[in-house]
């Protein structure tokens, strides 16, 4: 497909995202190695200036809203202001509208390809995320994506919520059963969904979807129902640490037994899990980046009950500030010592050292490594962003330190679909 570039006389195929699909999840802009991406209340926007046109955001988006584009004269390219104004795309211009303006753009420069600023000398640029896999393992199921997206959600029913962290603690994540009754809604490990929360926001628009990882295997939180399961954390605080109510996250934590929720999805192709025997699983994460990694174990443990799968290794590891606000920590306790290599790291202990999940892998460094050499071997990262260059950096520095390169490695995990990040 033709990307930012100039075609003909002065048009430019400017890329827009559709926001009635959009579902606002940050992928996109977290994607862009770029940062021609942003956003506003209202809207996920494209800076016509900056896009240089790498499609580095087209796989990763999960409903497909970022693959759109218009053909426009290059000094009426739609601002990012226009854009944040939107409620729909604007249609196709017609042809005599395409007539080119001639002279400087007005609204936006002619898009040239963006470069990075140089680093301080004596300092090398690392990103993580050009290292992420866009597609998936060779061995993994077929996904079904987008059966029901925002314009037509479906319905499905609250039939479990309680709180898997410890309780009386302020720090609340919540385990929510949501079944579909004969509502076709196939998932597979690694799959997301949204959640339409009712009312309408500050601007008396209806709310949008938010994306919320599936943290049950492909047959069910019970095994032969319709059902799956979501990891939601509370949200009271922002980022800065200031109170605020999370729309979704209480609505979500809030809901009780019977009540119907709207849903749209499923969504994700890529961040899923192999299929084949023997293959080795490592997955790290934080708080509720969880959810997939308990849905792939939970797999993996039932095709191991049924006697029917011999897995590879599986290793986790996964951080939270502490024992008491780590998912699922009773749980965790119980699986086989032989069935899966626990790591867990708590960075607010009292009296304790912070330690990260980076912290815990180079510990582990040996058995990494020798997980790194093995072709069989698929790595996944979910959680807060600001995890993800550490634990990159990690594996990175593992592999350097035993005479690989990591340049060649790392391109060679992301282009197989065997290093997957999902960060937030």
């Amino acid at each position: 497909m033709e990307t930012h570039t100039l075609i003909d006389n002065g048009i430019l195929k400017q890329h827009l995202i559709d926001p009635e699909i959009c579902i606002r999840c940050n992928t996109c802009e977290a994607t862009c190695p770029v940062n021609a991406i942003t956003h506003d209340d209202n809207n996920y926007v494209v800076r016509a200036d900056v896009c240089n046109g790498c499609m580095a955001c087209i796989s990763p988006c999960p409903t497909g809203s970022i693959d759109n584009w218009r053909a426009v004269p290059v000094g009426r390219a739609y601002s990012i202001e226009e854009q944040f104004s939107w409620e729909e795309l604007p249609g196709e211009l017609a042809p005599h509208e395409l007539v080119a303006t001639g002279g400087e753009p007005t609204t936006a420069a002619a898009p040239q390809p963006a470069v990075e600023a140089p680093a301080e000398p004596g300092t090398q640029v690392f990103r993580s995320a050009q290292y992420g896999a866009t597609v998936p393992p060779w061995s993994a199921a077929h996904p079904y994506t987008n059966l029901f997206p925002p314009k037509n959600p479906t319905t499905a029913t609250v039939v479990g919520n309680f709180n898997c962290t410890e309780a009386g603690f302020e720090s609340e994540t919540h385990h929510v059963v949501l079944d579909f009754g004969s509502m076709p809604f196939p998932v597979l490990e690694g799959q997301s969904i949204g959640i339409i929360p009712p009312g309408v926001d500050a601007l008396g628009k209806p709310h949008y979807a938010r994306q919320y990882s599936v943290a049950s295997p492909r047959n069910g939180e019970r095994p032969g129902y319709n059902n799956l399961a979501l990891t939601v954390k509370r949200v009271t605080v922002d980022h800065d640490g200031n109170p605020v109510r999370g729309v979704a996250s209480n609505y979500v934590c809030d809901l009780k037994v019977g009540d119907k929720v709207q849903v749209v999805g499923p969504f994700g192709s890529s961040f899923l899990m192999p299929n084949h025997p023997r293959s080795h699983i490592v997955m790290i994460c934080t708080g509720t980046g969880s959810a997939p990694m308990r849905a792939m174990t939970e797999w993996r443990r039932r095709l191991r009950n049924s006697g029917k799968f011999e897995g590879g290794k599986l290793l986790l590891f996964f951080g939270a500030r502490t024992q008491q606000e780590l998912p699922y920590f009773g749980p965790l306790q119980s699986l086989p010592k032989d069935f899966i290599d626990i790591n867990l790291a708590f960075s607010r202990t009292p009296g304790q050292p912070k330690r990260y999940v980076q912290d815990l892998m180079r510990e582990r460094a040996a058995d990494l490594l020798a997980l790194l050499r093995d072709d069989n071997s698929h790595f996944y990262v979910c959680g807060l962003k600001g995890m993800e260059e550490g634990v990159v950096m990690a594996l990175r520095d593992i592999a350097q330190e035993a005479g690989l390169s990591w340049e060649t490695l790392g391109a060679t995990l992301q282009r197989e679909g065997r290093l997957h990040l999902e960060t937030y």
